[in-house]
């Protein structure tokens, strides 16, 4: 299986790929593992860099992959971002570049967190990114064009 990376609208960074079995794999220093590089990883991945190197997130307050239960159905959320108190404060929904970000594509997160009821959401394919602060009382998204580095959130 052949892996033709999509350029994004990210930095680039210098990422660990191997190929074996025919598969590309990517490090995630955050798993500390090599992952099958699929174009949604290839998306996670960038921006788990973005996040850490541009905006200055902790590594150890960034959880990739969490599970969580929605209408009695297991989902997963791509990325939670806790603060010091070990509180949620952000989930982040990584979809391929081929993905557009849509309502519906953003209303797919939007559920996710009602589970998790964080003040931030963002949507990205790695191309668009929707930067959302949410008001859970009045029930209100505040889009916003760039994201605030992690001591600013």
């Amino acid at each position: 299986m052949s892996f033709t990376p999509t350029p994004l609208n990210l930095p680039q960074y210098p990422f660990k790929i191997t190929l074996k079995d025919q598969h590309h794999y990517i490090f995630d220093e955050i798993r500390k593992k090599h992952l099958v590089l699929t174009p949604e990883e290839w998306v996670r991945q960038h921006f788990i860099q973005y996040l850490i190197l541009e905006k200055k997130f902790p590594k150890s307050l960034i959880q990739i992959e969490g599970g969580l239960n929605l209408n009695r159905l297991q989902k997963r959320t791509d990325i939670v971002i806790f603060n010091t108190a070990g509180e949620r404060i952000m989930v982040i929904e990584c979809k391929a570049p081929s993905v557009k970000i849509i309502q519906a594509t953003f209303d797919q997160a939007a559920r996710y967190n009602s589970v998790h009821k964080t003040r931030w959401l963002v949507v990205t394919n790695g191309l668009k990114h929707c930067y959302a602060q949410i008001d859970h009382i009045a029930e209100k998204f505040l889009f916003i064009e760039t994201l605030p580095e992690y001591q600013l959130l």
